[in-house]
């Protein structure tokens, strides 16, 4: 037994101070390291480069919306970084010795085994790039996704990130999407449905109304053009209702709304005392 320990020992130590073998682990540890300082200097590169060749492409006849070179940016310098680190990984195990093309067989192997499970993998792929190119929606849009609702934060090959606006991340699976509704791209329309209670010349009313209507675009410039007055609404005895109609920039119809229905209510107020006002509610 002492004899065996003593053969372990002095092998042991014939290695330990082997010259060959530590010059053989620095040699593979500075290739390592090097492997990675490339990978990471391509890496910067190319991220680099996908960002000025989008910016050119602004510049050109051929525009790219701000909203789709963002999501476009961030998705290629994504596929930049995998595939480089990947790339980088192999180059690795090969330098350390390990046999790369029987690791890719059996990987090939491997990959028809889980092929069959992997379906739903490719359909998120698959769909996630139709979303990109496509440009259904962009990464800075007010959507609603199926049921989901809220300002896309994230698109991947994979998966979309949508966050609410109390505060709540959906990730959501390309593959899943059915349904997108995008609030971003063209103008919103507020509307006003502003309820009164009066009985005497509705002529004067009107006229009040159109005339503090003038007066909001250059007060508020989210507004696109002049609102429009589209008359009675309803009326129900002496209530009467009054639909307003304004064109405002993207998202900004909750807000003018709003605002509209302050504005009326001070106007009418002032102007026409007898007025009384009940209660105003807003169709979107």
């Amino acid at each position: 037994m002492d004899k065996n320990v003593k053969e372990a020992a002095s092998t042991f130590g014939d290695k330990l101070f082997d010259q060959k073998m530590w010059i053989e682990l620095g040699s593979t540890g500075l290739k390592i390291i090097l492997i990675f300082v490339i990978a990471s200097v391509v890496i910067k590169v190319g991220k680099a480069a996908v960002g000025n060749m989008l910016k050119i492409k602004t510049k050109s006849r051929l525009r790219i919306s701000e909203r789709r070179e963002n999501t476009l940016v961030k998705l290629l310098q994504n596929i930049i970084t995998y595939s480089i680190y990947f790339i980088a990984f192999v180059t690795i195990l090969s330098t350390v010795g390990i046999d790369i093309k029987g690791i890719l067989a059996g990987a090939g192997i491997l990959g028809v085994a889980v092929g069959f499970g992997s379906q739903n993998l490719v359909k998120d792929v698959i769909a996630g790039f139709f979303v990109i190119f496509e440009d259904q929606f962009s990464v800075g849009d007010e959507v609603k996704i199926n049921s989901f609702e809220g300002k896309v934060e994230e698109i991947g090959l994979r998966t979309t990130k949508v966050l609410n606006w109390t505060g709540e991340l959906y990730i959501i699976p390309n593959g899943s999407i059915t349904e997108v509704t995008n609030y971003s791209i063209y103008n919103s329309t507020a509307v006003v449905d502003f309820t009164i209670n009066y009985e005497g010349d509705l002529d004067k009313v009107e006229r009040a109304i159109e005339l503090l209507l003038t007066t909001l675009p250059k007060k508020y410039e989210e507004i696109i053009d002049t609102p429009k007055l589209l008359g009675i609404e309803q009326f129900n005895g002496e209530e009467v209702v009054f639909r307003i109609t304004a064109e405002t920039i993207p998202l900004k119809n909750w807000y003018i709304a709003r605002q509209i229905r302050r504005e009326l209510k001070v106007e009418l107020d002032r102007q026409l005392p007898e007025i009384k006002n009940t209660e105003s509610h807003q169709e979107e």
